[in-house]
Protein backbone atom coordinates (compact mmCIF):
# COMPACT_ATOMS: atom_id res chain seq x y z
CA UNK A 1 0.00 0.00 0.00
CA UNK A 2 1.61 3.10 -1.00
CA UNK A 3 1.82 5.80 1.71
CA UNK A 4 -0.91 8.15 -0.26
CA UNK A 5 -2.94 5.38 -0.03
CA UNK A 6 -2.67 4.58 3.35
CA UNK A 7 -3.78 7.97 3.77
CA UNK A 8 -6.78 7.82 2.03
CA UNK A 9 -7.55 5.10 4.09
CA UNK A 10 -7.05 7.05 7.45
CA UNK A 11 -9.44 9.30 5.90
CA UNK A 12 -12.10 7.30 5.05
CA UNK A 13 -11.83 5.38 7.98
CA UNK A 14 -11.55 8.21 10.35
CA UNK A 15 -14.79 10.30 8.34
CA UNK A 16 -16.70 6.74 8.79
CA UNK A 17 -16.47 6.66 12.35
CA UNK A 18 -17.19 9.83 12.97
CA UNK A 19 -20.38 9.92 11.66
CA UNK A 20 -21.66 6.57 12.56
CA UNK A 21 -23.84 7.56 15.37
CA UNK A 22 -27.34 5.87 14.95
CA UNK A 23 -30.08 7.50 12.66
CA UNK A 24 -33.59 6.93 12.52
CA UNK A 25 -35.27 5.95 8.95
CA UNK A 26 -36.70 9.38 8.84
CA UNK A 27 -33.34 11.27 9.39
CA UNK A 28 -31.89 8.81 6.39
CA UNK A 29 -35.02 10.05 4.10
CA UNK A 30 -34.58 13.94 4.82
CA UNK A 31 -30.84 13.35 3.54
CA UNK A 32 -31.75 12.20 0.13
CA UNK A 33 -31.31 14.17 -2.99
CA UNK A 34 -35.43 14.21 -3.14
CA UNK A 35 -36.83 11.37 -4.17
CA UNK A 36 -38.43 10.49 -1.05
CA UNK A 37 -40.50 13.64 -1.12
CA UNK A 38 -42.55 11.65 -3.74
CA UNK A 39 -43.76 8.95 -1.12
CA UNK A 40 -45.11 11.94 1.35
CA UNK A 41 -48.50 11.49 0.70
CA UNK A 42 -48.65 7.47 1.73
CA UNK A 43 -49.06 6.85 4.76
CA UNK A 44 -46.35 6.30 7.29
CA UNK A 45 -48.11 2.74 8.53
CA UNK A 46 -47.20 1.56 4.74
CA UNK A 47 -43.69 2.39 4.66
CA UNK A 48 -41.38 0.21 4.80
CA UNK A 49 -37.90 1.17 7.16
CA UNK A 50 -35.30 1.86 4.91
CA UNK A 51 -32.11 -0.69 5.90
CA UNK A 52 -28.81 0.75 6.52
CA UNK A 53 -26.06 -0.18 3.69
CA UNK A 54 -25.33 -3.38 4.77
CA UNK A 55 -21.26 -2.93 3.90
CA UNK A 56 -21.36 -0.09 6.71
CA UNK A 57 -22.38 -3.36 8.89
CA UNK A 58 -19.38 -5.46 8.13
CA UNK A 59 -16.35 -5.41 10.29
CA UNK A 60 -12.84 -5.51 9.49
CA UNK A 61 -11.21 -8.68 9.39
CA UNK A 62 -8.57 -8.86 11.86
CA UNK A 63 -5.33 -9.84 10.62
CA UNK A 64 -4.53 -13.35 11.75
CA UNK A 65 -0.69 -12.77 11.22
CA UNK A 66 2.06 -10.46 10.51
CA UNK A 67 5.31 -10.42 8.55
CA UNK A 68 7.81 -7.43 9.96
CA UNK A 69 10.24 -6.82 7.36
CA UNK A 70 13.46 -7.50 8.12
CA UNK A 71 15.60 -6.28 4.95
CA UNK A 72 15.80 -3.61 2.74
CA UNK A 73 12.85 -2.29 0.51
CA UNK A 74 10.70 -4.95 2.15
CA UNK A 75 7.50 -3.51 4.22
CA UNK A 76 5.34 -5.15 6.58
CA UNK A 77 2.30 -7.18 5.71
CA UNK A 78 -0.72 -7.96 7.24
CA UNK A 79 -2.17 -11.39 6.87
CA UNK A 80 -6.06 -11.25 6.26
CA UNK A 81 -6.56 -13.57 3.19
CA UNK A 82 -5.86 -17.61 4.23
CA UNK A 83 -3.46 -17.70 1.51
CA UNK A 84 -0.74 -15.42 -0.06
CA UNK A 85 2.17 -15.60 -2.72
CA UNK A 86 5.27 -14.21 -2.70
CA UNK A 87 7.93 -13.83 -5.33
CA UNK A 88 9.01 -11.20 -8.40
CA UNK A 89 5.59 -11.84 -10.54
CA UNK A 90 3.58 -9.25 -10.63
CA UNK A 91 0.82 -11.77 -10.10
CA UNK A 92 1.87 -12.50 -6.84
CA UNK A 93 0.05 -11.22 -3.91
CA UNK A 94 3.29 -9.79 -2.63
CA UNK A 95 5.68 -8.49 -5.35
CA UNK A 96 9.16 -8.43 -5.04
CA UNK A 97 9.23 -6.01 -8.36
CA UNK A 98 9.30 -2.68 -6.31
CA UNK A 99 11.82 -0.08 -5.88
CA UNK A 100 13.90 -0.87 -2.53
CA UNK A 101 13.70 -4.23 -3.70
CA UNK A 102 14.47 -5.19 -7.41
CA UNK A 103 17.39 -2.55 -7.24
CA UNK A 104 19.70 -4.59 -4.57
CA UNK A 105 22.14 -7.25 -5.47
CA UNK A 106 19.86 -10.10 -4.17
CA UNK A 107 16.78 -9.12 -6.50
CA UNK A 108 17.75 -11.60 -9.29
CA UNK A 109 18.45 -14.64 -6.83
CA UNK A 110 14.53 -14.25 -6.36
CA UNK A 111 12.15 -16.04 -8.47
CA UNK A 112 8.79 -15.40 -10.03
CA UNK A 113 6.97 -17.33 -7.38
CA UNK A 114 9.14 -17.82 -4.18
CA UNK A 115 6.66 -18.54 -1.45
CA UNK A 116 3.73 -19.21 0.04
CA UNK A 117 2.06 -18.48 3.26
CA UNK A 118 -1.27 -20.15 3.93
CA UNK A 119 -2.98 -21.50 6.74
CA UNK A 120 -5.75 -24.60 6.91
CA UNK A 121 -8.23 -25.93 9.38
CA UNK A 122 -6.42 -28.40 11.84
CA UNK A 123 -7.41 -30.15 14.36
CA UNK A 124 -9.89 -29.12 17.34
CA UNK A 125 -11.57 -26.04 14.42
CA UNK A 126 -8.59 -24.00 14.83
CA UNK A 127 -6.59 -22.82 11.59
CA UNK A 128 -2.68 -24.07 11.39
CA UNK A 129 -0.03 -21.83 9.32
CA UNK A 130 2.34 -22.66 6.39
CA UNK A 131 5.03 -21.56 4.31
CA UNK A 132 5.65 -23.63 0.97
CA UNK A 133 8.80 -23.43 -0.52
CA UNK A 134 8.21 -22.74 -4.53
CA UNK A 135 11.81 -21.87 -5.34
CA UNK A 136 14.64 -23.47 -6.37
CA UNK A 137 16.65 -21.32 -5.15
CA UNK A 138 15.62 -21.77 -1.42
CA UNK A 139 13.48 -20.21 1.07
CA UNK A 140 14.46 -20.33 4.97
CA UNK A 141 12.90 -20.23 7.98
CA UNK A 142 14.82 -20.16 10.97
CA UNK A 143 18.03 -20.69 8.74
CA UNK A 144 16.78 -23.69 7.36
CA UNK A 145 16.51 -24.55 3.98
CA UNK A 146 12.29 -25.79 3.46
CA UNK A 147 13.09 -27.18 -0.07
CA UNK A 148 10.97 -26.44 -3.34
CA UNK A 149 8.22 -28.11 -2.90
CA UNK A 150 7.93 -28.44 1.13
CA UNK A 151 5.98 -26.96 3.87
CA UNK A 152 6.43 -26.22 7.12
CA UNK A 153 4.57 -25.02 9.87
CA UNK A 154 4.87 -21.18 10.55
CA UNK A 155 4.98 -20.51 14.34
CA UNK A 156 5.19 -17.08 15.70
CA UNK A 157 8.63 -15.31 15.72
CA UNK A 158 9.80 -17.86 12.78
CA UNK A 159 12.18 -16.10 10.52
CA UNK A 160 12.15 -16.42 6.87
CA UNK A 161 15.30 -15.78 4.44
CA UNK A 162 15.72 -16.16 1.08
CA UNK A 163 18.15 -17.57 -1.43
CA UNK A 164 20.35 -17.20 1.43
CA UNK A 165 20.26 -18.29 4.88
CA UNK A 166 21.25 -14.78 6.61
CA UNK A 167 19.06 -12.80 4.08
CA UNK A 168 16.89 -12.52 6.39
CA UNK A 169 13.57 -10.31 4.83
CA UNK A 170 10.23 -11.09 7.36
CA UNK A 171 9.71 -12.64 11.36
CA UNK A 172 6.22 -14.16 11.28
CA UNK A 173 4.30 -12.93 14.13
CA UNK A 174 1.08 -14.67 15.68
CA UNK A 175 -1.72 -12.35 17.21
CA UNK A 176 -3.12 -15.14 19.11
CA UNK A 177 0.18 -15.67 20.70
CA UNK A 178 0.43 -13.72 24.09
CA UNK A 179 3.52 -13.15 24.91
CA UNK A 180 3.87 -9.92 25.60
CA UNK A 181 1.77 -9.35 28.76
CA UNK A 182 5.01 -10.66 30.97
CA UNK A 183 6.88 -7.35 29.86
CA UNK A 184 6.38 -3.66 32.00
CA UNK A 185 2.87 -1.95 30.69
CA UNK A 186 5.19 0.87 29.33
CA UNK A 187 6.79 -1.22 27.39
CA UNK A 188 3.93 -2.91 25.92
CA UNK A 189 2.53 -0.08 24.80
CA UNK A 190 5.36 1.46 22.40
CA UNK A 191 6.94 -2.03 21.47
CA UNK A 192 6.73 -5.35 20.35
CA UNK A 193 8.85 -7.72 21.53
CA UNK A 194 10.05 -10.72 19.48
CA UNK A 195 12.58 -13.18 18.79
CA UNK A 196 16.14 -13.55 21.00
CA UNK A 197 19.26 -12.17 18.93
CA UNK A 198 21.77 -12.71 21.79
CA UNK A 199 22.37 -14.00 25.33
CA UNK A 200 24.84 -13.40 28.50
CA UNK A 201 25.64 -14.10 31.71
CA UNK A 202 23.27 -11.45 33.07
CA UNK A 203 20.39 -11.55 30.54
CA UNK A 204 19.64 -11.30 26.61
CA UNK A 205 19.18 -9.33 23.96
CA UNK A 206 16.10 -9.80 21.84
CA UNK A 207 14.54 -8.24 18.76
CA UNK A 208 11.97 -5.59 19.10
CA UNK A 209 9.56 -3.25 16.79
CA UNK A 210 8.17 0.15 17.50
CA UNK A 211 4.35 0.57 17.26
CA UNK A 212 4.48 3.96 16.24
CA UNK A 213 7.22 3.91 13.13
CA UNK A 214 7.85 -0.32 13.07
CA UNK A 215 11.23 0.74 13.24
CA UNK A 216 13.17 -2.42 14.19
CA UNK A 217 15.23 -2.36 17.93
CA UNK A 218 17.11 -4.19 19.70
CA UNK A 219 15.96 -4.62 23.80
CA UNK A 220 18.97 -5.60 26.22
CA UNK A 221 16.81 -7.53 29.30
CA UNK A 222 19.08 -7.39 32.26
CA UNK A 223 18.08 -10.06 35.55
CA UNK A 224 18.71 -7.50 38.59
CA UNK A 225 19.04 -10.66 40.79
CA UNK A 226 21.70 -12.28 38.31
CA UNK A 227 23.33 -8.35 37.73
CA UNK A 228 23.97 -8.05 41.70
CA UNK A 229 25.65 -11.48 42.43
CA UNK A 230 27.69 -11.07 39.08
CA UNK A 231 29.03 -7.45 41.08
CA UNK A 232 28.64 -8.36 44.22
CA UNK A 233 32.64 -8.76 44.39
CA UNK A 234 32.83 -5.25 43.34
CA UNK A 235 34.41 -3.08 46.35
CA UNK A 236 35.98 0.15 45.03
CA UNK A 237 33.40 1.08 42.16
CA UNK A 238 29.98 -1.56 41.70
CA UNK A 239 29.09 -1.22 37.84
CA UNK A 240 25.77 -0.88 36.88
CA UNK A 241 23.27 -0.52 34.59
CA UNK A 242 22.19 3.02 35.61
CA UNK A 243 25.72 4.24 35.04
CA UNK A 244 25.39 2.39 31.82
CA UNK A 245 22.39 4.26 30.67
CA UNK A 246 23.58 7.43 32.03
CA UNK A 247 27.22 6.86 29.49
CA UNK A 248 24.89 5.86 26.57
CA UNK A 249 22.87 8.75 27.43
CA UNK A 250 25.43 11.24 27.14
CA UNK A 251 27.64 9.89 24.09
CA UNK A 252 27.12 10.29 20.84
CA UNK A 253 29.15 9.36 18.17
CA UNK A 254 28.68 7.11 14.76
CA UNK A 255 30.67 4.29 16.14
CA UNK A 256 29.15 4.06 19.51
CA UNK A 257 25.71 1.96 20.13
CA UNK A 258 22.69 4.53 20.80
CA UNK A 259 20.13 4.20 23.50
CA UNK A 260 16.92 4.91 22.63
CA UNK A 261 14.81 3.94 25.94
CA UNK A 262 14.92 2.18 29.07
CA UNK A 263 12.37 0.35 31.17
CA UNK A 264 12.57 -1.61 34.05
CA UNK A 265 10.11 -4.07 35.82
CA UNK A 266 10.19 -5.74 39.61
CA UNK A 267 13.03 -8.35 38.29
CA UNK A 268 14.34 -6.77 35.06
CA UNK A 269 16.08 -3.38 33.39
CA UNK A 270 14.77 -3.14 29.38
CA UNK A 271 17.52 -0.86 28.02
CA UNK A 272 16.04 -0.08 24.20
CA UNK A 273 18.74 0.26 21.57
CA UNK A 274 19.25 0.60 18.17
CA UNK A 275 19.56 -2.69 16.12
CA UNK A 276 22.92 -3.71 13.82
CA UNK A 277 21.86 -6.03 11.41
CA UNK A 278 25.07 -7.62 11.29
CA UNK A 279 25.41 -9.33 15.31
CA UNK A 280 28.97 -9.15 16.82
CA UNK A 281 32.01 -9.20 15.70
CA UNK A 282 33.01 -12.66 17.54
CA UNK A 283 30.42 -14.22 15.26
CA UNK A 284 31.84 -12.75 11.89
CA UNK A 285 35.61 -13.97 12.75
CA UNK A 286 34.46 -17.34 13.38
CA UNK A 287 32.41 -17.93 10.81
CA UNK A 288 35.38 -16.76 8.50
CA UNK A 289 38.10 -17.54 10.53
CA UNK A 290 39.95 -14.28 9.99
CA UNK A 291 38.88 -11.63 8.26
CA UNK A 292 40.64 -9.94 4.87
CA UNK A 293 42.97 -7.53 5.88
CA UNK A 294 41.32 -4.86 4.29
CA UNK A 295 37.80 -5.25 6.35
CA UNK A 296 39.82 -5.35 9.04
CA UNK A 297 41.43 -2.31 8.35
CA UNK A 298 38.18 -0.81 8.03
CA UNK A 299 36.52 -1.96 11.46
CA UNK A 300 39.73 -1.02 13.43
CA UNK A 301 39.98 1.94 12.23
CA UNK A 302 36.21 2.55 13.45
CA UNK A 303 36.78 1.26 16.88
CA UNK A 304 39.43 3.52 17.15
CA UNK A 305 37.34 6.76 16.16
CA UNK A 306 34.88 5.07 18.82
CA UNK A 307 37.63 4.74 21.48
CA UNK A 308 39.24 7.73 20.66
CA UNK A 309 36.58 9.76 21.60
CA UNK A 310 35.58 7.66 24.79
CA UNK A 311 38.63 8.72 26.41
CA UNK A 312 38.80 12.35 24.79
CA UNK A 313 35.12 12.70 26.97
CA UNK A 314 36.61 10.73 30.09
CA UNK A 315 35.15 7.52 29.74
CA UNK A 316 37.29 4.25 29.71
CA UNK A 317 35.23 1.28 27.97
CA UNK A 318 37.12 -1.39 30.22
CA UNK A 319 35.35 -4.38 28.65
CA UNK A 320 36.43 -3.88 24.66
CA UNK A 321 36.53 -7.45 23.02
CA UNK A 322 34.67 -9.09 19.42
CA UNK A 323 31.61 -9.65 21.46
CA UNK A 324 31.00 -6.06 22.60
CA UNK A 325 31.85 -4.84 18.72
CA UNK A 326 28.70 -4.41 16.35
CA UNK A 327 28.06 -4.73 12.82
CA UNK A 328 25.67 -3.03 11.16
CA UNK A 329 24.73 -5.60 8.47
CA UNK A 330 25.78 -8.82 6.62
CA UNK A 331 28.09 -7.31 4.01
CA UNK A 332 31.76 -7.15 4.54
CA UNK A 333 31.86 -3.14 4.08
CA UNK A 334 29.50 -1.85 7.03
CA UNK A 335 30.15 0.32 9.79
CA UNK A 336 30.99 -0.69 13.21
CA UNK A 337 29.64 0.41 16.82
CA UNK A 338 31.36 -0.54 20.24
CA UNK A 339 28.40 -1.06 22.77
CA UNK A 340 27.92 -2.76 26.54
CA UNK A 341 29.48 -0.66 28.92
CA UNK A 342 28.34 -2.33 31.88
CA UNK A 343 32.03 -2.19 33.05
CA UNK A 344 32.73 1.68 32.08
CA UNK A 345 33.16 4.49 34.47
CA UNK A 346 33.00 8.02 34.04
CA UNK A 347 36.52 9.51 34.87
CA UNK A 348 37.27 12.84 36.73
CA UNK A 349 40.37 14.40 35.84
CA UNK A 350 42.74 12.87 38.06
CA UNK A 351 40.65 9.96 39.23
CA UNK A 352 41.91 6.00 38.36
CA UNK A 353 39.94 2.80 37.85
CA UNK A 354 40.72 0.05 40.49
CA UNK A 355 38.29 -2.23 39.53
CA UNK A 356 39.44 -5.72 38.63
CA UNK A 357 36.88 -6.34 35.64
CA UNK A 358 36.67 -7.31 32.18
CA UNK A 359 37.17 -10.50 29.58
CA UNK A 360 40.54 -12.38 30.71
CA UNK A 361 41.52 -13.08 27.60
CA UNK A 362 41.39 -9.46 26.81
CA UNK A 363 42.76 -7.94 29.85
CA UNK A 364 45.87 -5.66 30.16
CA UNK A 365 48.89 -6.62 32.07
CA UNK A 366 48.66 -4.30 34.39
CA UNK A 367 44.93 -5.35 35.50
CA UNK A 368 46.44 -8.27 36.32
CA UNK A 369 49.31 -7.47 38.28
CA UNK A 370 47.81 -5.18 40.45
CA UNK A 371 44.98 -7.67 41.21
CA UNK A 372 42.96 -4.12 41.76
CA UNK A 373 45.27 -2.29 44.34
CA UNK A 374 47.04 0.24 42.14
CA UNK A 375 44.81 2.82 39.85
CA UNK A 376 44.82 2.06 35.81
CA UNK A 377 44.46 4.31 33.28
CA UNK A 378 42.35 3.57 29.55
CA UNK A 379 44.83 2.50 28.36
CA UNK A 380 43.95 -0.60 29.05
CA UNK A 381 41.54 -0.25 26.24
CA UNK A 382 44.13 0.08 23.69
CA UNK A 383 45.41 -2.95 24.95
CA UNK A 384 41.69 -5.20 24.73
CA UNK A 385 42.09 -3.08 20.39
CA UNK A 386 45.50 -4.80 19.82
CA UNK A 387 44.00 -8.20 21.08
CA UNK A 388 41.25 -8.22 18.84
CA UNK A 389 42.94 -6.20 15.73
CA UNK A 390 45.22 -9.44 16.14
CA UNK A 391 42.19 -11.58 16.46
CA UNK A 392 40.90 -10.54 13.15
CA UNK A 393 43.92 -10.37 11.09
CA UNK A 394 45.27 -14.23 12.47
CA UNK A 395 41.65 -15.87 13.49
CA UNK A 396 43.01 -17.02 16.66
CA UNK A 397 43.60 -15.26 19.92
CA UNK A 398 47.20 -14.21 21.23
CA UNK A 399 46.45 -15.22 24.70
CA UNK A 400 45.06 -19.13 25.68
CA UNK A 401 45.26 -21.40 28.12
CA UNK A 402 44.47 -23.94 25.25
CA UNK A 403 47.91 -25.78 23.93
CA UNK A 404 50.32 -24.06 26.19
CA UNK A 405 51.83 -24.74 29.36
CA UNK A 406 52.54 -21.48 30.44
CA UNK A 407 49.04 -19.61 32.51
CA UNK A 408 47.18 -17.13 31.15
CA UNK A 409 47.68 -14.28 33.54
CA UNK A 410 51.41 -14.96 32.77
CA UNK A 411 51.38 -14.88 28.90
CA UNK A 412 49.58 -11.73 29.43
CA UNK A 413 51.78 -9.64 31.82
CA UNK A 414 54.60 -11.28 30.03
CA UNK A 415 53.21 -9.70 26.89
CA UNK A 416 54.19 -13.61 25.45
CA UNK A 417 51.78 -14.24 22.22
CA UNK A 418 51.50 -16.85 20.26
CA UNK A 419 52.94 -16.26 16.79
CA UNK A 420 51.82 -18.98 14.27
CA UNK A 421 53.52 -18.31 11.23
CA UNK A 422 50.99 -19.81 8.47
CA UNK A 423 48.62 -17.69 9.94
CA UNK A 424 50.41 -14.70 9.50
CA UNK A 425 51.54 -15.33 5.93
CA UNK A 426 49.14 -13.22 4.18
CA UNK A 427 48.98 -10.47 6.88
CA UNK A 428 51.29 -7.07 6.20
CA UNK A 429 54.24 -6.32 8.16
CA UNK A 430 53.02 -2.58 8.83
CA UNK A 431 49.46 -4.60 10.45
CA UNK A 432 51.46 -6.87 12.64
CA UNK A 433 53.96 -4.02 13.82
CA UNK A 434 50.65 -2.04 15.05
CA UNK A 435 49.36 -4.83 16.65
CA UNK A 436 53.02 -5.19 18.25
CA UNK A 437 52.59 -1.78 19.64
CA UNK A 438 49.28 -2.44 21.31
CA UNK A 439 50.50 -5.27 23.16
CA UNK A 440 53.00 -3.09 24.80
CA UNK A 441 53.21 -4.77 28.78
CA UNK A 442 53.97 -1.15 29.90
CA UNK A 443 51.05 1.49 29.38
CA UNK A 444 53.27 4.55 29.30
CA UNK A 445 54.50 2.90 26.05
CA UNK A 446 51.78 1.58 24.48
CA UNK A 447 50.38 3.01 21.48
CA UNK A 448 47.59 5.34 22.52
CA UNK A 449 44.13 6.01 20.01
CA UNK A 450 46.00 8.84 18.72
CA UNK A 451 48.80 7.29 17.79
CA UNK A 452 47.39 4.71 15.93
CA UNK A 453 45.21 7.08 13.94
CA UNK A 454 48.43 8.08 12.26
CA UNK A 455 50.35 4.36 11.98
CA UNK A 456 51.18 3.82 8.14
CA UNK A 457 48.79 0.91 7.93
CA UNK A 458 45.97 3.35 9.01
CA UNK A 459 46.99 5.94 6.41
CA UNK A 460 44.50 4.56 3.51
CA UNK A 461 42.73 7.66 2.21
CA UNK A 462 40.06 5.27 -0.02
CA UNK A 463 39.64 3.24 3.34
CA UNK A 464 38.87 6.40 5.51
CA UNK A 465 36.33 7.88 3.01
CA UNK A 466 34.63 4.65 2.99
CA UNK A 467 34.07 4.33 6.78
CA UNK A 468 33.13 8.06 6.88
CA UNK A 469 30.41 7.18 3.90
CA UNK A 470 29.40 4.21 5.82
CA UNK A 471 28.72 6.10 9.59
CA UNK A 472 26.87 8.62 7.59
CA UNK A 473 24.29 6.29 6.56
CA UNK A 474 20.94 6.38 8.28
CA UNK A 475 18.75 3.78 8.26
CA UNK A 476 14.74 4.96 7.62
CA UNK A 477 11.91 3.38 9.62
CA UNK A 478 9.94 1.09 8.12
CA UNK A 479 6.99 2.01 6.27
CA UNK A 480 3.48 1.26 7.60
CA UNK A 481 2.06 -3.01 6.77
CA UNK A 482 0.81 -3.56 3.28
CA UNK A 483 -2.56 -5.44 3.93
CA UNK A 484 -4.99 -7.02 1.69
CA UNK A 485 -8.47 -7.10 3.11
CA UNK A 486 -10.62 -10.18 2.19
CA UNK A 487 -13.61 -7.68 0.93
CA UNK A 488 -11.16 -5.40 -0.69
CA UNK A 489 -12.61 -5.41 -3.93
CA UNK A 490 -15.71 -3.82 -2.49
CA UNK A 491 -13.93 -1.36 0.48
CA UNK A 492 -10.38 -0.75 -1.22
CA UNK A 493 -9.60 0.91 1.92
CA UNK A 494 -9.97 -1.47 4.22
CA UNK A 495 -6.46 -2.61 5.53
CA UNK A 496 -5.35 0.69 7.24
CA UNK A 497 -2.40 2.12 8.09
CA UNK A 498 -0.10 0.27 10.34
CA UNK A 499 -0.98 1.96 13.48
CA UNK A 500 -4.76 0.75 13.17
CA UNK A 501 -3.80 -2.72 11.67
CA UNK A 502 -1.74 -3.38 14.54
CA UNK A 503 -4.55 -2.41 16.72
CA UNK A 504 -7.25 -5.04 15.08
CA UNK A 505 -4.21 -7.47 14.96
CA UNK A 506 -4.22 -7.63 18.93
CA UNK A 507 -1.12 -6.39 18.89
CA UNK A 508 -1.25 -3.49 20.95
CA UNK A 509 -1.82 -3.20 24.68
Amino acid sequence: MSRETATESQQSQSGSSSSSGPQSASQSSSSGSGTLSSLETVAAHDLASIPEDPETEEQVPEPWGRLWALAKGFVNHDCLNNEYLFGRDKICDYCFDKPGINQTEKYKTYSKKHFRIFREMGPRNSYVTYIEDLSGNGTFLNKELIGKGNKLPLNNNAEIALSLSFNKVFIFSDPMVDDQSGYPKEFREKFIMSKTLGSGACGEVKLAFEKATCKKVAVKIISKRKFRLSSSRETDVQPNVDTEIEILKKLDHPCIIKIDNFFHSEDYYYIVLELMEGGELFERVVAKTRLKESVAKLYFYQMLLAVQYLHENGVSHRDLKPENVLLSSNYENCSVKITDFGQSKILGETSLMRTLCGTPTYLAPEILTTAGTAGYSNAVDCWSLGVILFVCLSGYPPFTEQDSEIPLKDQITLGQFRFIPQAWEHVSSMALDLVKKFLVVDPKKRYTTKEALSHPWLQDEDMKQLAHQLMSEKHASMPPPQAQSAISRKRPHDGGDGASTSKKAGLSS
